[in-house]
């Protein structure tokens, strides 16, 4: 008798993003979705369900004007599955109805947020799902009293905005309502000059982007930087040097030039940093993205690709991975053996894993960037743009995106799911339950540089 092999719990997770992707495309196609009763194209479905599972935020239809309230509600859905994952909210069912959590469920569970041990994890779980539910509620609170105040929104339709932007900043998804059939996917560019907004987003964004474990971290040893764990010190440091070197940048060099001069001082400050902020992970953006200047759109693109931090909402190669990157350069010119900081020596597969996850991106990145040049002759700058976009799960964009060929969407397609699932998740799920090998191959030098 034939037996066959149980999955592996990065399989498991990556055949969960992919049937939740599927059931939203189904949705997406039924006539109630769209706002005129058609049923929308499959690809076209298939492209958004994509994007909001990944939490990435490049769309085909702008969101306001072709989806009705049922398909925002599927849209919305699916942006808060796919950014607390499919395991946790399949975990969090079990919780809430009183089930047994397993021990191959614990496993899961571990692979879906990179919990560093199983142990504890049905108490992280919840803890995860309280966090979530109290800073979205707060989120929707803040931004109800801008978008209620509103006359074209009114209460009801203000509140429903709040919580719809409320969830898509948390979970670093980037979909919004704000655009209209005289302006579509303008995105948030409606509120450049309004600090509540803009901070509100930004903090949600960032505390959705800084990881699981760190909340946690945070939360248990408040404000105590030395007692945290290492992982939790290098995210936190990354992610502030992340936000305010390149807000810096385009402060005095992007948003000072001429071509700005219709924003005030406040403005042109609140854009930068907002600009930096979501650069990363989110996709919102309160400025023009097609008229910014080269050099700012050519720091935006390593943004993108680095994403947020592992265990979080948001995707890209991860903050910890360009650390690890920075540091084994940093022990290269010191002459060390091993890669350290904050007084503790990092574990050898730690640079390995790096750099296999940095090649994957950046392969993936080059090769669909070369792909929408080819097939539909894009520029340079925005086949990068867009490809880097996709990958990092960031769902910014230069207006391209409606516009490509079903072969360069079904590119994006598929950066989005790989940025989604995570580099490690997916090199386990294709290698398998594989026992790595104890012989050693013989060893030779070779020269580097």
């Amino acid at each position: 008798m034939t037996h066959f092999k149980h999955p592996s719990p990065a399989q498991i997770v990556i055949a969960g993003f992919l049937a939740l992707i599927l059931i939203g495309t189904l949705l997406l196609m039924l006539p109630i979705a769209s706002r005129t009763r058609e049923a929308t194209p499959f690809f076209d479905a298939l492209f958004t369900a994509t994007s909001a599972t990944c939490v990435t935020g490049l769309v085909v239809f702008d969101t306001a004007t072709h989806w009705s309230a049922f398909g925002q509600v599927v849209l919305l859905l699916l942006i808060q599955i796919g950014g607390m994952g499919v395991v946790t909210m399949a975990i969090a069912v079990s919780l809430f109805t009183g089930k047994r959590i397993g021990i191959g469920q614990r496993y899961l569970m571990q692979e879906s947020i990179s919990a560093p041990q199983v142990g504890g994890i049905v108490r992280m779980t919840g803890f995860i799902l309280r966090a979530t539910l109290l800073f979205e509620l707060l989120g929707t609170a803040v931004l109800a009293f801008r978008f209620c105040a509103r006359p074209e929104l009114g209460f009801f339709k203000g509140l429903w905005y709040a919580l719809f932007h409320s969830v898509s900043a948390f979970c670093n998804a980037g979909f919004d309502l704000m655009g209209s059939a005289e302006a579509p996917c303008v995105s948030l560019t409606g509120f450049v000059g309004d600090p509540v907004v803009n901070i509100a987003i930004m903090l949600l964004i960032v505390i959705g982007g800084i990881g699981f474990f760190v909340w946690h971290d945070v939360y248990t040893n408040h404000l105590h930087f030395r007692a945290y764990r290492l992982q939790t010190k290098v995210v936190l440091v990354t992610t502030l040097a992340l936000i305010a070197l390149p807000a810096l940048f385009f402060a005095f060099q992007t948003f000072a030039g001429p071509e700005w001069a219709s924003l005030t001082g406040g403005e042109r400050a609140l854009a930068a940093v907002f600009q930096s902020v979501t650069n990363r992970t989110a996709g919102f953006n309160t400025v023009d993205l097609t008229q910014l200047s080269g050099a700012a759109v050519l720091v935006m693109i390593p943004l993108m690709l680095i994403g947020g931090s592992p265990g979080s909402t948001a995707g890209g190669m991860k903050t910890t991975t360009l650390s690890v990157f920075l540091l084994s350069v940093r022990a290269a010119f010191r002459r060390k053996e091993s890669v350290q900081c904050f007084g503790r020596r990092l574990q050898p597969e730690a640079l390995r894993n790096a750099a296999a996850i940095g090649s994957r991106y950046l392969l993936l990145f080059f090769g669909a960037g070369l792909l929408l040049c080819c097939v539909d002759g894009v520029a340079v700058r925005d086949a990068l743009f867009e490809a880097a976009s996709a990958v990092g799960t960031v769902g910014l964009s230069m207006g391209i995106t409606a516009g490509l060929s079903r072969v360069s969407q079904l590119a994006l397609i598929l950066l989005m799911y790989f940025g989604r699932v995570g580099g490690l998740t997916l090199l386990y799920a294709v290698a398998g339950g594989y026992a790595p090998v104890p012989a050693q191959m013989p060893q030779e030098k070779i020269t580097i540089g």
